[in-house]
């Protein structure tokens, strides 16, 4: 199956509308009403869902999904986008807090149902579905579709933008795929729960799914709501537990326990999905009236040390992996750094609304590698990218592991790093312009401009900034630092060489005497 089978599930939840909601006509039993029953039963907790796990751990994995109505199963795009959840049957409502949550129906793309619960009082009650929680528009059905028939994920509103009104806010549907914003956002990346076999070619990629939620009713006036999902797969069963708190910069700590069925060779853990179709450092004949089409333009890496590696993103030719090693890293995230609106040109889509995806462990995760996965697009409704950290070691069957990291939804990126960094990349031949030495075979120009931390003051002293460039099986065959009065930084230009057909790594980064100046910008080049 196609990575993109499970992605434009992500991408369809933008078509569904948000809206104000005035009531809420489905009613969650209270666990309370009998407090000595309630109080005889243990309250569910995430140690229910990791037991639910690791028993479904040891039993054969079930790989068939349920057959689907063919009313449901043969709904073109058109006629799903169609369905809507009846507004007077939002969830949540009354337990007096701010959240509400809507249901997405089985059909189209979704044929696998998941299992929904609402948590209460330390008490689990099942959602049921029934015909009349959608309207399902133009979808015409000859007979009654099953009572059994289930839900493909479900979504949260709240008033993240205005009081008097709900936005959505997160989105769990297909395989486990979910997506949260920030205010003022616009839905872009998304996060899952693991990625198996990952960008590897000759060996299809493993999508685990959630397939079952418990959703915790929140307090009145909190801006925090709890998820618990199962998940299950060929290689993995394991359990999370999802605690989001909203606001100007919203957030949910992950915590995950998996139980390995089989070795697993290549987990991705914290895996994050995006698009970069075209940005200013690899643009191509189009025809396109928008400048740049990309939901992330880079990955920036914490490694252990605490350096800052800030790598463009690239729409290349053919799949291609790059590794960053380190030890307990510091965070990792897909960025989208670029939120001119000028860049994009895009009224309906608007790229520079696209949320960054900053992820930071809450324990030492040890030896290990972030790999970002880059693979070619022809278009920008294929998401190429993914980016997760990699333990050194594999999964061992019958081991169960544990995650613990959150991750942030950032609308100013600046604030991870207090240094410089790049703001711009762009490529032009080693030479300079009008000139016929058109330098060595295989070499390139690399201009980077570098902004922030304390190049402003730099300006008046430009000749105390260096530039330090490397670049690994090939050679630099120049470096210059330029003043930038526009970035109020240095537009930083490196010339590099290698041999044809050979890869190397660039690597540039700006200091004064002892002192870094700014993050570590690298790309990998391939001699012509």
């Amino acid at each position: 199956m196609k990575r993109r089978d499970f992605l434009s599930s992500v991408a369809l939840s933008c078509l569904f509308h948000s809206v104000s909601f005035q009531s809420d006509a489905w009613s969650q039993p209270n666990a309370a009403q009998n407090p000595a029953q309630a109080k005889a039963q243990s309250r569910f907790s995430y140690t229910d869902v990791v037991k639910r796990a690791k028993d479904l751990s040891i039993k054969d994995y079930v790989s068939k999904a349920p057959t689907l109505p063919d009313q449901l199963a043969n709904l073109d795009f058109d006629s799903y986008r169609d369905i809507k959840f009846r507004e007077d049957k939002t969830l949540l409502a009354n337990g007096g807090g701010a959240f509400r949550m809507q249901l997405f129906p089985l059909g189209f793309l979704f044929k696998r149902s998941v299992m929904l619960n609402i948590v209460r009082d330390g008490l689990s009650t099942p959602i049921p579905y029934t015909l009349s929680l959608f309207d399902y528009g133009r979808a015409k059905f000859d007979k009654p579709l099953p009572i059994d028939t289930g839900f493909a994920g479900f979504r949260l509103y709240y008033p993240l933008s205005d009081t008097k009104s709900s936005d959505e806010v997160i989105s769990f549907i297909g395989a486990s795929y979910f997506r949260f914003i920030s205010r003022g956002q616009k839905y872009g990346l998304s996060a899952r729960g693991i990625a198996i076999n990952a960008g590897i070619d000759g060996q299809p990629e493993e999508f685990p799914n959630f397939t079952e939620f418990w959703i915790q009713m929140p307090n009145a006036g909190s801006d925090t709501i709890t998820v618990f999902a199962l998940m299950d797969s060929p290689s993995l069963s394991g359990a999370y537990q999802f605690v989001y708190q909203m606001g100007q910069k919203s957030s949910v700590e992950v915590t995950s326990t998996v139980f390995a069925r089989v070795d697993v060779v290549r987990p991705g853990i914290a895996p994050l999905t995006s698009m970069f179709f075209y940005g200013e450092n690899n643009r191509r004949h189009h025809g396109d009236y928008r400048h740049e089409l990309h939901d992330s333009d880079g990955l920036l890496v914490q490694n252990g040390t605490g350096e800052m590696l800030w790598r463009p993103l690239l729409n290349p030719n053919k799949a291609n992996i790059s590794a960053f090693l380190s030890k307990d890293i510091k965070g990792f995230g897909l960025m989208q750094r670029d939120v001119n609106f000028d860049h994009y040109q895009d009224l309906d889509l608007e790229y520079e609304k696209r949320p960054t995806y900053w992820v930071e462990p809450l324990e030492e995760w040890g030896e290990g590698q972030v790999e970002l996965v880059e693979m070619p697009t022809t278009d920008e409704t294929n998401d190429n990218i993914v980016a997760y950290w990699m333990p050194k070691a594999k999964m061992e069957a019958g081991q169960s592991y544990s995650f613990r990291y959150r991750i942030t939804s950032l609308v100013d990126t600046t604030s991870i790093n207090p240094g410089a960094y790049a703001v711009n990349t762009f490529q032009a031949p080693a030479h300079a312009l009008g000139s016929n030495d058109k330098g060595p075979a295989g070499s390139t120009r690399f201009l980077i401009d570098f902004a922030g931390g304390e190049l402003a003051y730099h300006q008046a002293f430009p000749d105390a900034v260096q530039v330090v460039a490397t670049m690994s099986n090939g050679k630099v065959l120049r470096s210059f630092a330029t003043p930038n009065r526009e970035i109020e930084g240095f537009r930083v230009g490196v010339d590099v060489s290698v041999a044809p057909g050979q890869m190397g790594d660039v690597r540039v980064y700006l200091k004064s005497g002892l002192k870094t100046l700014s993050e570590t910008w690298t790309m990998p080049w391939k001699g012509e």
